[in-house]
């Protein structure tokens, strides 16, 4: 296809990451040490996209505060969804400010743009008012499935339960605008208006719709744990080398009795202690700080982070600001993680500590914490389970 503009679905707060979209919607969260929503404007540019409106709703001011009105010097148009009521119901914000054909893309999941590129080049606005971009992928849950006759789409579901045989929806469209009527007169489900919905009632109308199998890399954070999927994903398929001229940032400070072990990527202004061992599968955000002798492994540290002194930091994500005194060990998963009122079993997370903990050293975390923001550990406390806002943790 020629030029074509992008919608951006990006006004979602991805509230099963709590507490780290507390005060940030989730496309800022990192993957590795950048924004995901960032990854998303890259790879869209790289397929070919000359301007972008993104939809935006919970904590919508980062956002635009974040990127502004370009990027790459690539166009951004800021529409607002003021509530969350769904995928369809973020696109309908969108009308009026874009016509079809438009490529529409979440602005929270990476997609590479070898699966944008595939989903354009088969889009045919003559022959098809829909295309969607799917994954040959065994696990579906928690995402829709597509079941795909040819290149017809036959039937979209969510969470299907049936023996059909589905692909993955990879999130990426091109639609033309007949997508918008086709979404207000779908039957909304539970308040919520979504896009499969409206893909679902082209279908009942007899609108053809197409899809086409891409290869490529997807992943999406759902769970907390995800996040470290997310970035070790990025790290091994050569996506952050493209950002970076190099692994560590050169305004970064690595002592020379360190060791740094791959893949890794430490951020501008870090600073990386004596004796300390960084890596392997760590991402060190801006202004990190790893103390003397401490070791962190299979981690997302967020930017202004500081581990102190011998500290064990393994299977582990922290918000922006956090403090992890001396010799607090976080000794790594397995462990059953509570999101919302469901446990999950066995998930490989030891801790996510919410922005600006502050652990005064000492502590020891149980596979499975999730530490709110702006909570206090006292030296010497053992930290386990769900732990609120604004807490103290005493030993």
């Amino acid at each position: 296809m020629d030029s074509i503009s992008a919608v951006v679905l990006a006004g979602g707060e991805g509230s099963r990451l709590r507490p780290l979209t507390h005060y940030r919607p989730k496309p800022l969260l990192p993957a590795a040490t950048t924004p995901i929503l960032e990854h998303v404007f890259d790879q869209l540019i790289e397929a070919g996209v000359t301007d972008i409106t993104v939809v935006v709703g919970y904590k919508r001011q980062r956002v635009q505060s974040h990127f502004g009105s370009t990027y790459r010097n690539i166009p951004l148009t800021y529409v607002t969804q003021d509530h969350q009521f769904g995928s369809g119901h973020a696109l309908l914000a969108a009308d009026g400010t874009v016509e079809g054909p438009m490529l529409v893309v979440n602005g929270d999941q990476f997609v590479e743009s070898a699966i944008i590129e595939d989903v354009l080049e088969a889009h045919d606005g003559d022959n098809a008012v829909a295309t969607l971009g799917v994954l040959n992928r065994m696990d579906l849950d928690p995402y829709g499935g597509v079941v795909l006759e040819d290149e017809t789409v036959t039937a979209v579901v969510e969470n299907p339960d049936d023996d059909r045989s589905y692909r993955l929806n990879a999130g990426v469209y091109v639609f033309e605008s007949e997508i918008f009527e086709a979404i207000r007169d779908a039957e909304s489900r539970a308040g919520e208006q979504s896009l499969t919905d409206g893909i679902a009632e082209l279908l009942d109308h007899g609108e053809p719709v197409r899809g086409t199998v891409s290869d490529g890399v997807w992943v999406d954070a759902t769970y907390p744990w995800d996040l470290l999927d997310v970035s070790f994903e990025l790290l091994e398929s050569g996506v952050v080398d493209e950002k970076r001229a190099a692994p560590v940032a050169e305004t970064a400070t690595v002592h020379e009795s360190a060791v740094i072990r791959d893949p890794v990527v430490i951020a501008p202004d870090c600073e990386v202690g004596a004796g300390a061992v960084v890596g392997p599968f760590t991402c060190l955000g801006e202004n990190a700080t790893v103390g003397s002798n401490a070791v962190v492994e299979r981690s997302v540290i967020d930017s202004d982070t500081r581990i102190g002194a011998n500290a064990t930091v393994i299977d582990c994500v922290t918000g922006v600001g956090v403090t992890i005194g001396n010799g607090t060990a976080i000794p790594g998963g397995p462990g059953d993680v509570r999101v919302g009122d469901r446990i999950f079993e066995g998930e490989r997370l030891c801790a996510l500590l919410g922005d600006r903990v502050m652990d005064r050293g000492g502590s020891t975390y149980v596979p499975g914490a999730v530490i709110g923001p702006d909570v206090s550990v006292e030296a010497g406390a053992t930290v386990h389970g769900t732990i609120a806002e604004d807490t103290e943790v005493r030993s």
